[in-house]
């Protein structure tokens, strides 16, 4: 049986009695303990002394006056929860937060109730869900495919029915490909939309927190909520007015961007499923743009060299330079170059990223949106068992640009490959789009009609999915 753990769902349970965050914390809890050997989704679940007293928060308030009253929740291991270690997937580099990041600090004000750590691409390096001491994520459909990453255990905790939503992070499309993989929404917001204070940089001058969610109507309802200004985050920007929950809505005639370039990667079904997705929103009234991918492509591949590969090893180098078995080898093998940038190398590249980004805002301004594959063509565990750097980078192939040229982006479902595994695509705009973005893919959601998450797990009370 499938149960419904989307957020008007719940909410309407726990308004009419029908339901408890107590009992529905311990079944996915219960739930989560019995997937975990296979999915290897959490690094840590909360113990009942350690969810105590976010329940207890509960106990004597009406369900009314919390927007997110006792809706479960889980959290990527490089964002920070108080009490809990906090191990970007790197025991050596493990510490315990006596503060939470500010995120979760918010979801918690606002009633939500958090159930444990998930795993991820150690130190967020990955796109792919295997590149963790604490286990390799497989995908939550089909057991030859990876989940993702490098929000692996995020993605999954969504997917298999553990929690309404969770938390990823996304620097070069960690919160985009996972989401593509699973059937999932990934909101990967405008940079400094949602506050980054207590999350263990990989760029920290391009990473973004990220929702994983069934539908786009929810990641923009949880958008509305959090998008707030942090004094506690340095890279933190004020939320314009017309990217506020009233820009969610049914989408006026628009005109979106289609790459001139599309590269699948010798799949055979990929290109009738992005035929079909840009059909679909026509149909909704939009009009298809040919786009010069080339410059945004250019950018992509400034991301692994030069200053933001040495930003990345800002975080791990010390330790890979103390205890470098402490590091799994392919994550110092990606880094292993970054010592050597100089100063003049990133002036260069910085200088090379800014003409670029004048080169596709210009692409951009007279269009809506833009329409890619969230990733040209899935990759099988054998195939990043073989080839771990090469097919990883696959998988990069339309998200690796975004953070670079600060827009924002939207993973969305768009169908279902013949051997049963999800297939999506991305819809991407300028910076503080998110929330039209988000109509774009509730629009594109609800012509598609895809089932929405939710593993064939054990009878328990949790409410139904209805018929």
């Amino acid at each position: 049986m499938t149960f419904d753990l989307r957020l008007d769902t719940l909410s309407a349970a726990y308004a009419a009695g029908t339901q408890t965050p107590r009992v529905l914390i311990a079944e996915l809890l219960e739930r989560a303990a019995q997937l975990n050997p296979e999915y290897r989704l959490f690094i840590h679940l909360l113990t009942p002394a350690e969810l105590e007293p976010y329940l207890a928060a509960l106990d004597d308030r009406d369900p009314a006056e919390l927007p997110l009253y006792g809706i479960p929740f889980a959290i990527k291991d490089n964002i920070d929860l108080a009490g809990i270690p906090t191990t970007a997937a790197c025991p050596a580099y493990a510490y315990v937060p006596e503060r939470s990041a500010t995120l979760v600090e918010q979801l918690v004000a606002l009633g939500a109730v958090p159930l444990g750590k998930c795993n991820l691409d150690q130190f967020a390096t990955g796109l792919n869900g295997t590149r963790s001491p604490y286990g390799a994520c497989r995908n939550s459909v089909h057991p030859d495919y990876p989940s993702g990453g490098s929000s692996a255990g995020s993605a999954l905790a969504v997917a298999l029915g553990v929690a309404s939503f969770a938390l990823g992070t996304d620097t070069a499309g960690s919160g985009r490909v996972p989401a593509g993989l699973n059937n999932l929404v990934g909101l990967k917001g405008s940079k400094g939309l949602l506050s980054t204070a207590g999350v263990v940089p990989a760029c920290q001058t391009l990473d973004c927190v990220t929702f994983f969610t069934a539908t786009a109507a929810e990641a923009s309802t949880l958008l509305a909520l959090t998008a707030r200004l942090d004094p506690r985050d340095p890279y933190s920007r004020a939320n314009p007015q017309w990217n506020d929950a009233s820009a969610f809505g049914r989408p006026r005639p628009f005109r979106f961007g289609v790459p001139t370039q599309l590269e699948f990667l010798g799949c055979p079904e990929s290109p009738a499923l992005f035929a079909a997705a840009k059909a679909q929103l026509e149909a909704l009234g939009g009009e298809a743009v040919p786009l010069d991918l080339a410059p945004f492509l250019e950018a992509a591949r400034l991301l692994y060299e030069g200053p933001w590969l040495a930003e990345r090893y800002s975080v791990a180098g010390a330790l890979i330079e103390a205890e470098p078995d402490a590091v799994l080898p392919v994550i110092r093998a990606v880094l292993e170059k970054a010592p050597g940038t100089t100063a003049v190398d990133a002036f260069r590249a910085g200088y090379r990223l800014q003409a670029l980004k004048a080169q596709c805002d210009a692409l951009l301004a007279e269009l809506d949106c833009v329409l890619t594959p969230t990733y040209p063509r899935p990759v099988t565990l054998a195939e990043l068992a073989a080839e771990p750097v090469a097919r990883n980078a696959d998988l990069g192939y339309y998200t690796n640009f975004m953070n670079l040229l600060d827009y924002a982006a939207v993973a969305v479902p768009a169908g279902v490959m013949t051997n049963g595994l999800p297939w999506g695509v991305t819809l991407f705009g300028r910076v503080f789009t998110d929330q039209y973005l988000l109509s774009l893919a509730a629009a594109l959601q609800d012509a598609q009609g895809l089932p929405l998450v939710g593993g064939a797990l054990p009878e328990a009370s949790l409410p139904a999915r209805p018929a």
